[in-house]
Parts: C-alpha cells; sequence; structure tokens
C-alpha cells in the first residue's frame, strides 16, 4: 500500500539541549545526554492518505526509552493514535517507504511496542494525549547553528526548543521533565 502524509512534528527527550541525537551544522554529535532516553515524539497530519484512506487530521504520539549500554539499544514505545491505523502502519514503518526505514525505533530492535487509540490534541508547542501525556515546549534554545533530526529528516534543518513541561503517567512511562531539550520542524513521508 502507497502512503504520503506531511504535517508537524514535535519531540522532547531528557537530553541536555542542543540534544546529542542531532545533526549540528551537518555533523553527528553522539550517545543520548544520560546514557538513557526517554520522552515523547508527536506527528500532527495535515494532508495524507495510505492507499484509499484519508490520513489527514489524525495525529499520534510516541512515548519511547531506550539504554545506550544495552545491546543494540532496543527501544521501548508506546504509540498513541487518533485516527485510522493506517497512521500506526506507517510510523512503525509497517509500509516501508526510503525515509521511515531508517527511524531508529524501525530500524533497531524493539524491547516493547505497544499501540493504543487515544484522543490527541496537538497545537503549536502543546501536545496532550488523553490524560496520560502532556509536553509543552515554546521556547527557543539560542544557537547560530544549524540543527536537524532524523525524524522529521535531516533534509534540512528545524527548531531546537527548551520543554516548559514533559509529563507522562501511562503504565511503564512515568515521568516528568522540565527545562531539557525539544524540537519541532514540519515532516513529509511517503512509501
Amino acid at each position: 500500500m502507497s502512503y504520503s502524509i506531511a504535517g508537524s512534528y514535535l519531540e522532547a527527550c531528557n537530553c541536555d539541549a542542543i540534544c546529542p541525537c542531532r545533526r549540528i551544522n551537518g555533523h553527528t554529535t553522539g550517545r543520548s545526554t544520560h546514557g538513557i532516553c526517554y520522552g515523547v515524539l508527536s506527528w500532527r497530519v495535515d494532508e495524507g492518505r495510505a492507499g484509499e484512506v484519508d490520513l489527514t487530521g489524525s495525529r499520534a504520539a510516541m512515548a519511547v526509552s531506550y539504554d545506550d549500554d544495552e545491546p543494540g539499544s532496543p527501544w521501548t514505545l508506546a504509540l498513541y493514535v487518533d485516527g485510522p491505523g493506517e497512521l500506526a502502519d506507517v510510523l512503525l514503518g509497517r509500509l516501508g517507504g526510503d525515509h521511515v526505514l531508517t527511524l531508529p525505533w524501525v530500524r533497531k530492535p524493539n524491547a516493547s511496542v505497544e499501540m493504543r487509540t487515544a484522543e490527541i490534541e496537538i497545537e503549536a508547542g502543546y501536545v496532550r494525549v488523553g490524560h496520560s501525556i502532556r509536553l509543552r515546549a515554546t521556547r527557543r534554545f539560542e544557537t547560530d547553528a544549524s540543527v536537524s533530526c532524523i525524524i522529521p529528516g535531516h533534509s534540512r534543518p528545524g527548531t531546537e526548543l527548551i520543554n516548559d513541561e514533559v509529563v507522562a503517567r501511562d503504565g511503564q512511562f512515568d515521568f516528568e521533565l522540565h527545562g531539557t531539550c525539544a524540537f519541532t520542524r514540519d515532516f513529509d513521508y511517503a512509501g
């Protein structure tokens, strides 16, 4: 099944800004700040289709964690979808796509993958997933460097932010962050 989705992306994790997972002026920096990374990723689909299924207006968020020192650094994730299940198929790499297949949770082993349906609200700098997750990132990290992230793609830079808060209270994900890194940019995936 072919697909195409485009929209806005926002993430935040426990790393210090600028997140070491980013490319800075085209150069990779290294392992996560604390060796164990956890956070929240989100996508708002402004235009999209998977086969005959309209994905426009769909939203997704992912609570994630991994340990740099665990062999293969497998990802533990919970994917929340507000919209058709085909959006989950895209984001989990089940429908292929050159860029999606490079995403870390697709190309690396997974320790645990859970999928959940949830009401998701995504606005500029803000994400809410039911009563389980909140992410707010409104402050720009001041830098003259060009910063890119693999998830929306390194083809062009985005904006490094400092999060105001990230709160996750859902089973294996139970954390709260303030003042750590965040990132935003538009995305465009096809396969």
